[in-house]
């Protein structure tokens, strides 16, 4: 798609849109967040139009730092700590799904989906931060008792896709179980929380706990600081909240002025994620924003081997490690199985360098620079 100075981000929001954005007068006062009552209301000019059973919001998106989109509730910005565990599993909340978009193209292995759940303002988060999934059900291992909680990293700034403080977003792969002899699916071993989310419909009742989670939050003590953000798969996640707060977002509390670098994992052009949002970055911030992919069964690394994620680390190891140690922050999140590649390889580089990497990765640590969320 050809670039222009004005880019169209689409929102998908339920029929009977005139309601789903109430206008309140904002309180000045501090939000605590065990206050479940609180209303936000919604400063984006919308422009719709009616398709077949849905309304498509088109907001008119100029991501350049004179003209980002205004999001509110601002006392948002206002508590001194990220939430927590709101909602506990045994009372969790009950919320709606608004949408679910699927993001991958027809020759991506598997079906990955965008779900966004409206909370009703209710069940705030930061960025960076996880909601725990009840799927419907009882769970098998235990008769007469729930399923356990399933967590997912939220995709979306504290804001929600519609800016209004009201929905959260999941990036949700759908998990299918295939016997290892016979090649066939066996649906009774499918993911049971993966796949009711991606077969939700709007309207559709979801429970949700939390949010949780420490360790991913995005540092904003720095507006200069660099971010070096690697993901494989739907670990993309929590990195695309913080962009769309470091870039598309207009939040009088930050203004990003560092540099962002997004590495991506993936297995090729049709299982890119965001790519798209994340492209528009690279054209409205080329100073700030950097993005690298790698796709393993269409790239070759230097040794012709497939290109994954740590092989596009090495290639750029040199920055890498010299923006370590100017104070980065660097985060990785994704499946368990990624970490041993990519530390064996920083590993490898570090020793190269003359340098030992325990007593980096030691040092990166207690700086609070290095951040892991894998599952």
């Amino acid at each position: 798609m050809a670039h222009s100075a004005i880019s169209q981000v689409p929102v998908v929001v339920p029929l009977q849109t005139d309601s789903s954005f109430p206008r309140s007068t904002m309180k000045t006062t501090n939000v605590t967040f065990t206050d479940k009552s609180w209303i936000s209301m919604l400063r984006v000019n919308l422009k719709t139009s009616r398709s077949r059973s849905q309304h498509i919001v088109c907001m008119s998106v100029q991501p350049a730092s004179k003209d980002q989109v205004l999001v509110s509730p601002l006392s948002l910005e206002d508590a001194n700590g990220p939430p927590l565990n709101i909602y506990k599993p045994k009372e969790p909340y009950m919320a709606k799904i608004v949408s679910v978009e699927r993001l991958v193209g027809p020759k991506a292995p598997g079906e990955t989906c965008h779900i966004v759940i409206d909370h009703g303002g209710n069940v705030p988060y930061w960025e960076g931060q996880s909601y725990g999934i009840i799927p419907p059900g009882e769970n098998p291992k235990k008769p007469g008792s729930p399923h356990n909680v399933r967590l997912y990293s939220i995709a979306s700034t504290r804001y929600g896709d519609s800016f209004d403080g009201k929905t959260a977003s999941l990036c949700v792969r759908r998990a299918v179980y295939y016997d290892p002899e016979t090649g066939k699916a066996d649906p009774s071993k499918n993911g049971v929380c993966s796949n009711f989310l991606c077969d939700s419909k709007p309207g559709d009742k979801v429970q949700i706990t939390g949010p949780s989670g420490k360790i991913m939050l995005l540092p904003e003590d720095n507006p200069n600081a660099t971010h070096i953000m690697i993901a494989t798969g739907t670990g993309v996640a929590p990195f695309r909240g913080y962009l769309r707060r470091m870039f598309m977002e207009s939040v009088p509390t930050f203004k990003f002025n560092g540099l962002a670098w997004l590495f991506l994992g993936v297995a090729n052009s049709d299982s890119l994620l965001y790519d798209e949002e994340f492209t528009n970055y690279l054209h409205e911030y080329p100073d700030n924003f950097r993005y690298d992919r790698a796709l393993s069964r269409e790239h070759k690394n230097k040794k012709g081997g497939k290109m994954y994620v740590q092989d596009k680390i090495e290639e750029y190891s040199d920055e890498i490690f010299k923006l370590l140690d100017e104070g980065a922050h660097i985060y990785f999140c994704g499946l368990k199985g990624m970490m041993p590649g990519i530390q064996d390889t920083l590993k490898r580089v570090a020793e190269e360098r003359g340098e030992r990497w325990e007593q980096k990765l030691s040092k990166l640590k207690k700086n609070k620079q290095w951040h892991v969320e894998v599952y």
